[in-house]
């Protein structure tokens, strides 16, 4: 069964740029087309901000080969401009993933955010850390 899965942008980022790291299994987990990542034009940008912190030392090619390997593989989810009434994320910059979530249908939320993960019981999706959701599915398969 495939899944809709929403990525919050500190999970993207990491498995983008450290290939060793513990994150570095959800660059192929999305590109092998099994399951859904979604992202709204919000995500995307904020995604595209945190490429540009002066910390990683990326430039602009690196940048684009880096969006190359995750947003051809994402469906882009047009957010209403009157969204629903939704729990409220305490942090207001994590509320553009609970909408995208929720308008996307999605079946699973990735973060290792705690305000996000609070949130789990509030939503009509599950919220797991990216160790859990790996977990899972490792099981499944």
């Amino acid at each position: 069964m495939s899944l809709r899965l929403v990525f919050d942008t500190n999970c993207i980022v990491s498995a983008l740029l450290f290939e060793q790291g513990k994150l570095a299994w959800m660059r192929p987990f999305w590109q092998a087309g099994d399951h859904k990542p979604l992202a709204s034009k919000a995500t995307v940008q904020e995604l595209i901000r945190v490429l540009t912190y002066p910390k990683f030392k990326l430039r602009e090619p690196q940048i684009q080969a880096l969006l190359a390997d995750y947003l051809p593989f994402v469906e882009s989810v047009e957010l209403p401009e009157n969204i629903p009434l939704l729990p409220d994320c305490r942090d207001k910059n994590d509320q553009m993933f609970i909408e995208l979530a929720t308008i996307g249908r999605a079946d699973v939320l990735i973060s290792g955010d705690a305000d996000l993960l609070v949130m789990a019981d509030a939503c009509g999706f599950a919220i797991e850390t990216p160790a859990d959701f790996h977990q899972r599915m490792q099981k499944r398969n």
